[in-house]
Parts: C-alpha cells; structure tokens; sequence
C-alpha cells in the first residue's frame, strides 16, 4: 500500500489527446521546434520554398546571427510585478512590438494560408501584412479578419494594376501600405533551382514520391481549391506577359516580368496620390537611403533583406537599427525585418532603436506545422519570450528599452 499511495502522490498520467494537431502542439516550446515539425510534415521543395535564402544563405543565416552578438545587461530588485510589453504605431497600441511580414504563395504551407494567419494576428492583436503575391485576395483576407491589416505592394510595370490593387486595399479597409523596394529583380534561390521547384508546383515522379511520405500535406493539398496569386488574376490575360497563376509559371520568370526595375523615389509621390494611409518603405539597407525616406516624410521604414532571400551578404536588420535611428531622429516609425527567432531577440532590436520586429518564417514555421492553430502556438510563444525577457531584464514598459540594457558578447 504504501507504494501505492506513493505513486499516487508523485504521479499524474497525461489525458490521452485524439486531436493530431493538438498532439503535435503540445510539446512545442519555441519557433525551432515549429521549424523541425514543419520540415517532417512538408515535402522538401515546401520546406526549402520557406526555410531557405539565397546563394550561399549568408545573408539569412547573419541576419538570425546578429541578435546572439548582445547578450543582455539584467537589472535585479526592480518591480516588475507589472509589465506592459505594448507599443504604439500608426497612433494604436499593439499588444507586442511585432507585426507579421507578408510572404508569398502561403498557401503552400497550408491550405487555409493567408486566412489562417490573418485570423491569428487578429485574435493576437498584431497587423498582418498581405502580398501582392498571396494566395487569397485582399478582399477574401478583409472578411475574415476584424485586425489591423496592410497591403505589401509590388511595383509592377502596369500601374494600372497597382493603383486597382491599392484602391481595393482601401475599400477593404486597410490601415497601411507596405511598398517593397528590393525586388528589381529576383534573387537565385538555389535551393529551389536545385529541386526544380515551381510556384505553382509542377507534377513530377519527384514531386509524387514527395506527396506520398507527406501524406498530411498532400491530403490537404488536393481537397484545396486551386492555388492563385488571387489578388492579380482578375487582370492577367498572358498578353502582356503577365500570369494568373492557373499554369505552372517559374516564380523567377513571373516576377522578372512583372517588376518595374525603374522604381524610384519619384515615385512615392504618386503612391501618395492614391493612398491616404501609413505609407511604409520595406527593403531598406543603408543609412543614405534611411535619411531620404525621412526627408520625404515617409510613415515608416522597415530594416528588410527579404529575409536574406535577395542579395546574399547584404546586411542584417538588426546591425543597421542603431545607426539608421541615429540618422532619422525619434519621430519617424522604425521596424527591423528579418532574423527574428525569440521574442528576447524582439526585445533587443526595440533596445536598439526599433519601434517593432517584423517575422515571417516563424508564423510559417507554424502555419506548416499545425496550420492556423500553429500560428497561434507561433505567436503566443514570441508574446510569452517577450514578456519573460523583459521580466528578466528589469524592465517595466518598452519605453525603458534602450541600448543600455544590451551588451556585446563576448
């Protein structure tokens, strides 16, 4: 008996969970962990697609290094009994300094895509920004989500296009617009051209025998509706070398010919002329070109290296914050892009100067993982990091976030 009684006192059996996605969650405890889930649920041209950058990938893996370069400097004995972790940006509070950056083709994670994430940042209260190049229209994203929502917007040579794409995004209710700079042309994606991955992905002897040891992908996969790049389908006839998507279209060979490379900050003008809204600068890379988008009165720049999917050794984000705020003053919203793994790297890049981090792979971790519900595990685990990081450090507010509380690493 006295065996029994001792086992009954120290052991707990664990309620059996019939939900698979529920099992998988359950022990999740950081963004790696969503990663290492996904890339076993994913066939490997999804899991690349996602994970991977250019060239050789050092821009990515340095954009993720350069957070493990501060250590920080923890304060004792202060009271933190209460922490607010909130932020103000375009003159609202979110709950987190963080928003979720717009990615691609969504939908290849999980058949749900852009409306998974859009109804998880609602429901964390962060904006979520919608590509040019999703998966599910502007419209579709709108009725789904009552949170704050951006537009990214590709700078076609089609302006036309543009201008409807904005318009909409107005109608629907959009609070800003997030022009992405750094795509003149397409970086080389080597992981892709090495497994021939396509957007959207051709039918191979490869891509079956991929399917078949994915069989959780695959069923969702085909009970899906077709894929789309929804928001331009309604206007690509394919004679202007344009696409909707319904064939098998290389991503490089599409954006090559969609992308107006003679971009310029002439026109910001013109997007004002059409946008009453936040305006954001997404791709900026350099302290020069911080400076011009503070004279021109831009809402806000964001720190981006596409996620080191562009030009292999640009910089990291998160290197550029100190200087790049230096050079804009304090007024001007400043959001670091890129590298974002834990919410303690969150924490560092609002202490040196940033309003907000922006993430995309992490919700994609999740999202690949345990669609929407991974999402939510996503975001709640970054949330929960911030909150203990800030705890830990003796800090009270973000407002006491500065570079004081980091230090270099030895």
């Amino acid at each position: 008996m006295g065996l029994i009684e001792n086992l009954r006192s120290t052991v707990r059996f664990q309620e059996l969970t019939l939900d698979p996605v529920a099992r998988r969650l359950d022990r999740v405890a950081n963004i790696e962990d969503l990663r290492r889930i996904a890339k076993r649920r994913l066939p490997g041209g999804v899991f690349d697609y996602i994970d991977g950058g250019a060239e050789d990938e050092r821009a990515l893996a340095r954009s993720v290094e350069a957070f493990n370069e501060f250590d920080f400097r923890p304060r004792i004995l202060r009271d933190v009994s209460q922490v607010d972790t909130s932020v103000d940006l375009f003159g609202r509070s979110l709950p987190v300094p963080l928003v979720l950056s717009p990615t691609g083709f969504t939908r290849i994670a999980d058949s749900q895509g852009e409306l998974a994430v859009a109804q998880a940042a609602a429901r964390a209260g962060l904006p979520y920004s919608l590509s040019t190049l999703g998966t599910r229209s502007i419209e579709e994203v709108a009725a789904v989500s009552d949170g704050r929502l951006w537009f990214q917007v590709y700078v076609w040579k089609d302006r036309g296009l543009v201008r409807e794409m904005v318009e909409r995004a107005a109608d629907s209710g959009y609070e800003a617009i997030c022009i992405t700079v750094d795509l003149a042309t397409l970086g080389k994606r080597e992981r892709d051209v090495r497994r021939g991955f396509t957007l959207p992905p051709k039918i191979g002897p490869g891509t079956i025998i991929d399917g078949l040891v994915h069989p959780g992908w695959t069923a969702d996969f085909v009970r899906a509706d077709p894929i789309l790049f929804a928001n331009v389908s309604s206007r690509a006839d394919g004679s202007d070398g344009s696409a909707d998507g319904t064939e098998a279209v290389a991503l490089a060979q599409f954006t090559e010919e969609q992308l107006d490379p003679s971009l310029s900050w002439d026109d910001v003008e013109w997007f004002r002329s059409i946008w009453d809204g936040p305006i954001l600068i997404k791709g900026v890379q350099d302290v020069d070109d911080a400076r011009i988008a503070s004279d021109l009165s831009i809402d806000a720049i964001a720190l981006s290296n596409h996620g080191g999917r562009q030009l292999d050794s640009s910089p990291a984000p998160f290197d550029l914050i100190p200087r790049v705020r230096e050079a804009i003053g304090d007024d001007m919203a400043l959001l670091c892009d890129g590298g974002i793994r834990r919410g303690a790297d969150v924490v560092k890049a609002v202490a040196m100067g940033a309003t907000a981090a922006m993430t995309g792979r992490a919700y994609l971790y999740g999202l690949g993982a345990g669609g929407e519900r991974g999402v939510d595990k996503a975001l709640d685990i970054l949330a929960a990091e911030v909150r203990r990081a800030m705890i830990l450090i003796g800090a009270t507010t973000t407002d006491e976030l500065n570079p004081n509380c980091l230090q270099p690493a030895p």
